[in-house]
């Protein structure tokens, strides 16, 4: 909290030195202006959302939908962390995965002369 106040009172002092004494009033006024219109922009989209989402916007956990509290390690840690239920399940869906995987053709190298296959399918 320290250091944005510090930051804030370095702006302000920049400002007084750029604007001068004269005009800084003039801005100071713009400035709040601005951040009330975008004060009331925000709030008129949130009155929106609410109006169009009806009584389930009340009921989102906004903190739980941050971006910022994902941490990719962290969930990287937990999914290898979580232990199948029972080791029969996880043999069992191994050996479907290899039935499906199909070996690959064998490569056969073409004569001299000879064009490369073309598929017209293909994009």
């Amino acid at each position: 909290m320290n250091i944005q106040l510090d930051k804030i009172l370095i702006i302000g002092i920049i400002a007084v030195l750029l604007l001068g004494p004269q005009r800084l009033p003039v801005y100071a006024q713009k400035l709040a202006d601005f951040v009330k219109a975008v004060r009331r922009f925000a709030d008129n989209a949130k009155e929106r959302m609410r109006e169009e989402m009806g009584p389930d916007f009340d009921d989102v956990d906004w903190q739980k939908l941050d971006p910022r509290q994902y941490d990719p390690r962290r969930i990287i840690r937990d999914a290898l962390l979580d232990s199948p239920s029972s080791g029969a399940e996880t043999a069992t869906a191994a050996t479907v995965t290899a039935a499906k995987v199909r070996a690959p053709a064998p490569v056969v190298p073409l004569a001299a002369g000879e064009p490369a296959p073309f598929d017209v399918e293909a994009t």
